[in-house]
């Protein structure tokens, strides 16, 4: 790869095109926020099923989470060759073929298959990532963007809401009856496998509904992949707060179910503690709806603050308050956490828009946080106890708030 071009949205081919991408990206975020709330349960299913500590039964997040990693860049250099649209679609049908080959690593009862279908399925969302979130940030004024991007991961947070409620139920019931495998627990993933599937068929069908416009100035030389970051310093504050929300959005998404079934805090069980999580997304989607509307009148980085330091109290608080009390404050860090990646995403792009599929690689990069945050976890709860370990994102959500202090400043 020599060079990796921009590739900046000009004109639409249909005059109704706008409605119809729009209407597909609904599809595209909310199922991926069904899929990662549902991989989400995975841990508390395997740990208890094929008994693992919380470090191994994390390195579930480690599978999912890795690709953004280890094909970002790949990823980029098809996205600058076969534009957005196409990429889009590749994306939904490598997805489609994870979730059927998790399906069947469930059924074998393999962790080693569980892990490798996870690495493919993420390898999917990794094209989603990039392309997805960068359409939406590109196509108008950048003052706007965070709304723009809120506003759409809404859909993706009643994704999430939709996961835990569908899921958990077949998910964990299992782990309620003797730990006895049941082929209705691959049932999530094998309609989610049917409906990324059709929705890459639409966008297929559809990949000339965004034209693309090919000029010298939107080269970014292969040399400039490191220099784009090293001369942003938004952009490498950015891509730390990324790294660090998403490990400890996944981290407690992880947690939860297990903090719930404690005797201390609310004693329900398996199933119960599963569905109970959907609290927790939810908060995320009415956070994100609200959000979208708020930043009309509040500046982007101020309400990332205030979100941020008030998750910083709610992890904390849920550590020393036993009861319903510690529960809820847990559980209300999902509202907290609803504008966080959408702000964190806008904010950190440089203002050359002819950079922005680098920056956004970095950025999608920097989700691997959500692989490495949470075995860090893990460890911490294996050694000092769960309560405990809660102290790792609690440290994460601070220096989110440093990145919004520090970046207050308006961009035009």
């Amino acid at each position: 790869m020599t060079a990796l071009m921009a590739k900046t949205p000009t004109s639409l081919e249909k005059t109704d095109a706008p409605t119809l991408l729009f209407r597909l990206s609904v599809g595209v975020f909310f199922i991926g926020g069904f899929l990662t709330s549902s991989v989400s349960l995975l841990v508390p299913q395997l740990k208890l099923m094929l008994a693992l500590d919380y470090a191994q039964a994390f390195l579930v997040q480690l599978a999912f989470h890795a690709s953004y990693l280890l094909f970002a860049l790949p990823i980029t250099a098809f996205i600058v060759a076969a534009g957005y649209i196409r990429a889009i679609a590749a994306g939904l049908a490598v997805m489609a073929a994870g979730c059927a080959a998790l399906a069947v690593a469930q059924g074998s009862l393999s962790f080693a298959l569980v892990l490798g279908a996870l690495l493919l399925l993420s390898g999917g969302q990794t094209f989603l990532q990039i392309a997805s979130n960068t359409v939406v940030t590109v196509i108008g004024p950048s003052r706007g963007a965070a709304r723009r991007l809120t506003l759409l991961q809404g859909f993706n947070s009643l994704g999430t809401v939709a996961g835990p409620l569908v899921s958990a139920p077949l998910l964990l019931a299992q782990v309620e009856r003797g730990h006895e495998w049941r082929p209705a627990a691959t049932l999530p993933f094998v309609l989610t496998a049917l409906v990324t599937a059709v929705l890459a068929l639409a966008y297929a069908r559809h990949r000339k509904a965004l034209e693309t416009k090919h000029t010298g100035e939107g080269f970014v030389p292969t040399h400039r992949l490191f220099s784009v970051l090293s001369e942003s310093r938004r952009l490498r504050w950015g891509t730390a707060a990324i790294f660090v929300y998403v490990g400890a959005e996944v981290t407690i998404g992880g947690l939860l179910p297990s903090v719930l079934m404690r005797p201390d805090r609310l004693g329900v069980s398996a199933v119960t503690a599963g569905q109970l999580v959907a609290l927790y997304w939810g908060g995320a989607m009415v956070g994100r709806f609200a959000g979208a509307w708020g930043m009309r009148r509040v500046s982007e980085a101020r309400m990332l603050l205030c979100v941020s330091l008030g998750a910083v109290v709610c992890t904390l608080g849920a550590v020393g308050c036993p009861g319903i009390a510690g529960a809820a404050m847990l559980v209300s860090v999902g509202l907290c956490n609803a504008i966080m990646y959408p702000t964190i995403y806008a904010m950190a792009l440089p203002e050359d828009a002819r950079a922005a599929p680098v920056a956004s690689m970095w950025l999608c990069m920097a989700v691997v946080g959500g692989a490495l945050v949470p075995v860090l976890t893990g460890i911490v709860a294996d050694g000092a106890g769960l309560l405990a370990s809660l102290v790792v994102p609690a440290a994460c959500y601070l220096l989110i708030a440093g990145f919004a202090a520090v970046f207050r400043e308006k961009r035009a």
